[in-house]
Parts: C-alpha cells; sequence; structure tokens
C-alpha cells in the first residue's frame, strides 16, 4: 500500500476507536475512559517539560488530537509490507495496542483504573483497540492492493 493509503486508512482505524470509545464511555460505570489515561499522560509528560494545561478542556481536546495523531501512525502500519497477511496482522497491532493500554500505565507510572478497574474494562480497552484496528484493514482492502 501506498503511504497516503497507509495514513488514510488508519486515521479511519483511529477515528473508529475514538467515536466507539467516546460514544460508549458514559453509557454505564464499567465502560474503559481512555481519555482519562490519555489526559493524565499528556499532564505528566508536559510537566516534566515545565508546561500545563489548567483548562479541563483544552487538555480533553488536546489528549484527543495526540491520540488521534498517534493512533494514526500505529494503524498505518498494518498496510505495511506484504497484503496477503493483511487481517493478521490488523489483529495482531489491535491486540497488542489494547493489551499495552491495560498493563503499561502502572509501569509508566500511571493510574491503570481507567482501562484496567476490572475483566470487564480490561476487555473492553482491549476490543477497543482491536476494533480501530480491523476498522483499518478493512479500508485498506477497499483502498486496493498496490505496492509502495
Amino acid at each position: 500500500m501506498s503511504k497516503m493509503k497507509n495514513l488514510l486508512a488508519g486515521l479511519g482505524g483511529a477515528i473508529a476507536l475514538n467515536l466507539l470509545h467516546e460514544s460508549l464511555k458514559k453509557q454505564h460505570p464499567d465502560m474503559p475512559r481512555i481519555d482519562l489515561l490519555g489526559e493524565e499522560a499528556l499532564h505528566k509528560g508536559l510537566q516534566c517539560c515545565g508546561y500545563t494545561i489548567a483548562d479541563p478542556a483544552t487538555l480533553y481536546r488536546a489528549t484527543l488530537a495526540g491520540d488521534i495523531i498517534s493512533n494514526t501512525a500505529y494503524y498505518s502500519m498494518i498496510g505495511r509490507g506484504n497484503n496477503s497477511n493483511l487481517w493478521t496482522k490488523a489483529v495482531t497491532l489491535g491486540l497488542a495496542a489494547g493489551v499495552g493500554a491495560v498493563t503499561l500505565p502502572e509501569p509508566l507510572g500511571l493510574d491503570p483504573q481507567p482501562v484496567a478497574r476490572n475483566a470487564r474494562v480490561k476487555a473492553l480497552t482491549v476490543g477497543y483497540y482491536l476494533a480501530g484496528a480491523l476498522v483499518t484493514a478493512g479500508l485498506l482492502q477497499v483502498f486496493g492492493n498496490d505496492k509502495p
């Protein structure tokens, strides 16, 4: 796949992930709150550099933008290389992202509760990232099988 198609498909997957999360996060108390984890990570990262974002709405928007950009780049890797294993790459990268989101916060000094407070939240967190990867693979398949 061309780099542009990979990025566009990755953007589609990142948007799908965020739409899924944003539409469900307040539907039930046991839903993942990926946004809260992202806000904490951004806040702590900025503090290390001597910056802060005091306004909660600005912090939320900055976190959402960073999330879309980083997930676009990550999901775009699904289209790299041979397309005969497109769906395998999507499942592998989606599961890796989800498991990472659940297991890495605590070692990174972040509160794992928003994404790992119980088995349901952990499973949904992994599922969200897997869904984004599968949307990416579907878009890549629709875009065609040309080489970079």
